[in-house]
């Protein structure tokens, strides 16, 4: 007795592939597009800093963080009056203090209570406390921070002591590599370790840049400052 064969045919089989096809293809697309959103929210990070402290400039005629006479100018305003000549120096015209101090003897720490009760950003105006939004957090849930680009709080340096290039310095942390080379590419040269934007180990107060593109690694979080 003969029996009738069941399956699919190539045209089925094909018409499958074709759906899996364009499933694998919309979620990469997707995947590229939330990548792509990213970058560009991490990029602004280092955009919309440079405007808060020109912006402070020139309604006050002084750096936030470093400004002399905050507590004149801003009601709540906490002046730096303590640390040291690199943490806290009202009126020497430099931010001074590494990116990510958490202390009011630092003035690259006041600084975002400055700029907030200057109405130039949103956030925390207690430096009393370092939980809820007071250090503000890039795209990627890492910290965001500024300083100078003075040898003694210079984030990153290239092996044979170059500084990043600028008066002041932006840096975020806790950024993938895969980012991170995205943002050199935007923002500078590509180059890790030269220009106006390099990339370090994540969670650097002071240290040097990553020598080359390919020791960047694609899902490593790193430290990426620029120079303004």
């Amino acid at each position: 007795m003969k029996r009738n064969q069941s399956g699919f045919t190539l045209i089925e089989i094909a018409i499958v592939l074709v759906i899996i096809g364009l499933l694998l293809g919309g979620v990469l697309k997707g995947q590229e597009l939330i990548n792509s959103a990213k970058v560009k929210n991490l990029a602004n990070d280092f955009k919309n800093i440079p405007v808060y402290i020109y912006g402070y400039q020139d309604k006050f005629k002084a750096l936030p963080g470093d400004d002399a006479l905050a507590t004149t100018h801003l009601t709540g305003a906490t002046a730096c009056t303590t640390g040291t000549t690199t943490t806290c120096n009202p009126g020497s015209g430099i931010i001074d203090g590494n990116w990510n101090d958490k202390t009011i003897a630092s003035e690259s720490y006041l600084f975002w209570q400055h700029v907030r009760l200057a109405g130039f950003a949103p956030g925390s105006t207690d430096p009393a406390t370092t939980t809820g939004d007071y250090i503000p957090k890039n795209a990627v849930g890492g910290s965001i921070g500024v300083t100078n680009s003075l040898v003694a709080n210079s984030p990153i340096y290239t092996a044979g002591g170059a500084q990043i290039k600028g008066t002041y310095v932006v840096c975020s942390d806790g950024i993938a590599g895969k980012f991170a080379k995205q943002l050199d590419l935007t923002l500078d040269d590509g180059n890790p370790a030269t220009g106006s934007l390099m990339i370090g180990a994540a969670g650097l107060a002071t240290g040097p840049a990553i020598a080359t593109t390919a020791l960047v690694l694609d899902d490593v979080p790193y430290l990426v400052c620029m120079g303004f």
